[in-house]
């Protein structure tokens, strides 16, 4: 009763964590921001949907699949957000109005890429 109790109170704020993905996507107003919101979110929703799932089943097997699993989202999901905002910045998706700081600026210049591509 306690571990079905555990578990239903992981997917419920796994939802919640992905209502907030979901919401950020909408929201936020531009390609680093909403990636941001989903990434974080999202990351932490399938961690907390793949415990609950580990609790569920609470066998070995699925447990040390579970911790493959968590493993890899953890690693995988920032480096690959990082990478499709980097090739973003690149390809001169614009940056919202109000960002403050754009740390890549000195160290990229859009026409110097054009000059060396050809």
């Amino acid at each position: 009763m306690i571990t079905e109790t555990i578990i239903a109170i992981l997917i419920v704020c796994a939802s919640l964590f992905m209502l907030l993905a979901a919401i950020g996507l909408i929201t936020f107003p531009d390609l680093p921001t909403r990636m941001h919101a989903t990434t974080k979110s999202g990351v932490l929703a399938v961690c907390l949907i793949m415990v609950a799932v580990g609790l569920y089943f609470s066998e070995t097997e699925i447990t040390a699949r579970v911790l493959a699993i968590i493993s890899f989202i953890l690693i995988t999901a920032p480096v690959a957000a990082h990478a499709i905002g980097r090739a973003a910045y690149f390809a001169g998706v614009p940056l919202w109005p109000g960002t403050t700081k754009d740390e890549l600026a000195e160290y990229y210049s859009a026409k110097e890429d054009q000059e060396n591509s050809r």
